[in-house]
């Protein structure tokens, strides 16, 4: 079994962040950066199967520069046995990554491509989907718990109305959601076998064609002080005054 789990460098989650001066981006000064929440749910999911079945090969792969390399690292030292950096300086929104991603695993062949539902700082939940599409692959998203079988996956996702199972043939991509796993504390050991374990690194197969592009980032604006109503009656009167409630 090989499983491909595509990461991504994101600015930490936690952190604060404001954006430029003259709204063209957000200002990265002192940000730490991280893997991408939801991808860092695939890297365990991925070594979880690989630790029931040894026989499993891992691999993580990155577009970027020699910076994204710490998050390959991680990954290697989850569990992942390989990881491949794409090295590019230039701009990758979602349809070329996914461009990208289809262009490897057809000369890579891979069972399964295991990758996070969105990252935390476009949130745009494209990428595996187009990646779908663009091999002809079937595909189950916000999955909340995996079972491969030989030649096929068995997805548990969540829907807005409950779960659904669904049974795939292989190859196949899935998008995972929070609760598939909790990601394992990574100990010393881990960190120091992770630089034993290669990490590649290869030039892009297809070149970047932005569709979409960001026009501008602004800060929300400051949130209103509340005001503490004393009946339903006086509640509605005001969610009506304001435009929330007709009638």
């Amino acid at each position: 079994m090989k499983i491909l789990v595509p990461i991504k460098r994101v600015v930490d989650p936690y952190a604060k962040v404001r954006p430029l001066a003259d709204g063209s981006g957000i200002d990265l000064t002192g940000q730490n950066f991280a893997i991408n929440p939801f991808d860092e749910i695939a890297v365990e999911e991925a070594a979880r199967i690989k630790e029931r079945d040894p026989s499993t090969q891992v691999t993580a792969i990155s577009i970027g520069g020699p910076e994204v390399e710490d998050q390959l690292r991680k990954a290697l030292a989850m569990g992942a046995d390989e990881s491949i950096l794409v090295e590019s300086t230039a701009e990758w929104d979602s349809p070329s990554v996914a461009d990208e991603l289809a262009a490897y695993l057809k000369d890579n062949p891979t069972d399964v491509v295991i990758m996070g539902k969105q990252a935390t700082d476009d949130d745009n939940n494209q990428v595996g989907q187009m990646l779908a599409a663009k091999l002809g692959w079937p595909q189950a998203t916000f999955a909340s718990k995996i079972e491969l079988k030989p030649g096929e996956a068995v997805v548990t996702r969540e829907t807005d109305t409950g779960e659904e199972t669904l049974s795939l043939p292989l190859p196949a991509v899935i998008t995972v959601d929070l609760r598939l796993n909790e990601p394992r504390y990574i100990a010393l050991p881990g960190i120091i076998k992770a630089r034993s374990k290669p990490l590649n690194k290869v030039a892009p197969k297809t070149s970047p064609r932005l569709r979409t592009c960001m026009t501008g980032v602004e800060s929300p604006p400051s949130r209103q002080a509340g005001k503490r109503v004393g009946s339903v009656d006086e509640l509605l009167a005001e969610l009506k005054g304001r435009g929330v409630l007709n009638g």
